[in-house]
């Protein structure tokens, strides 16, 4: 699924892809769509640090897209990963990702 239907605006993963991994010191990073309660889905950062490149925050990585995307385009939460789940062909499998934060706005909620 290319494409992320959040409050009514189409989102794509590889434009938000893009910028995030023009950051210093990101090796890589997705996008993935997630249902979420107020906006039908929201996209979820999952990146990847080069080896030892100076840590990045998620407020570090959302503060830096808000100067170059509109604000609906922004993930609503960056997780940090050792390594993106690839298939035998090397290509990111964006549906173990989904699968494996499927529950993190719920689980953000009960955080608080």
């Amino acid at each position: 699924k290319d494409m992320i239907i959040s409050g009514g605006f189409n989102v794509y993963p590889k434009e938000i892809e893009t910028c995030i991994d023009a950051l210093p010191g990101v090796d890589e990073s997705a996008v993935v769509g997630l249902p979420h309660a107020d906006f039908g889905e929201a996209g979820l950062a999952v990146v990847t640090m080069k080896p030892g490149a100076a840590a990045l925050t998620e407020s570090d990585v959302r503060a830096a897209l808000k100067d170059q995307l509109a604000n609906y385009k922004i993930p609503k939460m960056v997780v940090f990963a050792d390594a993106l789940p690839r298939n035998a062909m090397g290509k990111v499998q964006k549906n173990v990702l989904r699968d494996t934060y499927r529950t993190a706005w719920t689980e953000a909620i009960e955080d608080r």
